[in-house]
Formats: structure tokens, sequence, C-alpha cells
């Protein structure tokens, strides 16, 4: 099967990849192109049921290492699903949150308000030293509330 044009995106991420000692194998090739394309958040099995398209000879494990590369470069971030699995998607540039739908998986970033005052508070009455956060929020994306109510 003839594999579509690397996008921009995915071949930044196959040189970070090869800058870091990973060969670029089809099976890798293909997972970077899924993941830095794709709009949704996809699991492992996702992104090898996809990549099996591209390259038959794909193995789990190699998703799953490729998977932990990217996110180890900071190429991709994983996602906490409610049931307790993890979705991957594109990493945004610069602190952003997450906005997933439940229905179809789509995402979004969007930059959020400044939480510093509120991280300062909660650590002051809780006697942490907050470093970071990630925000995920789960709801309903406008192209699937169209589908329910068509």
């Amino acid at each position: 099967m003839a594999t579509k044009k690397l996008s921009d995106r995915a071949r930044e991420w196959l040189t970070r990849l090869q800058d870091s000692g990973y060969r670029l194998t089809g099976p890798r090739r293909a997972i970077v192109q899924i993941l830095a394309d794709s709009e949704h958040t996809l699991s492992p099995t996702q992104v090898f049921l996809a990549a099996r398209n591209t390259d038959a000879n794909i193995g789990l494990v190699t998703v799953y290492r490729t998977l932990d590369k990217l996110e180890e470069l900071g190429l991709i971030q994983r996602v906490h699903e409610n049931n307790g699995c993890h979705t991957y998607i594109a990493a945004p540039i610069g602190h952003q949150h997450l906005l997933i739908c439940q229905e179809c998986n789509r995402a979004e970033y969007f930059a959020g308000e400044d939480l510093g005052p509120l991280m300062a508070r909660l650590g002051t009455e809780r006697g942490y030293r907050i470093n970071d956060h990630w925000l995920q929020l789960f709801g309903t994306c406008p192209d699937c509330q169209a589908k329910k109510h068509s």
C-alpha cells in the first residue's frame, strides 16, 4: 500500500527520533505519521490497527516502545481516560490544556486561565509546593451533539 506524503510535523518527529538514536523503520514511520496527523486521541491499539494498514509487519511492542519514546521526547502527550486506560495525542507548543470529546475522541488544546493563584492557595492550605498541573476537560463536541439531535 502506498504511504501518503509525510506532514512537516511527522518529518520533524522522525528527525527527533533519529537524533535520539532510534532507527527509522517502516513501522516507526507509520506510527509517527498516524500520531502526528491525528486530531483525535488514540489508544495504542488504535495506533497499531491504523499502522497495520501501512506496514503489515508492525508489532504491538513496537507501538508501545515508540509511544514511550515520543512521550519522552515531549512530542506526544498521554491522556488519562476515565476508564483507567491511556490514549495519546500530539503535544502542544507551550503550556496548554485539553478539551476532549468523549464520543469521538476529538481533542483540542486551549490556553487556560492563570491557575497560579489557585495553585498557590491550595499549596498553602494543604502544605504542598505545587510544581505543575495538567488540566483535561471531557465533554461532547459540537459535531457529536449535532449527530445526537439529527
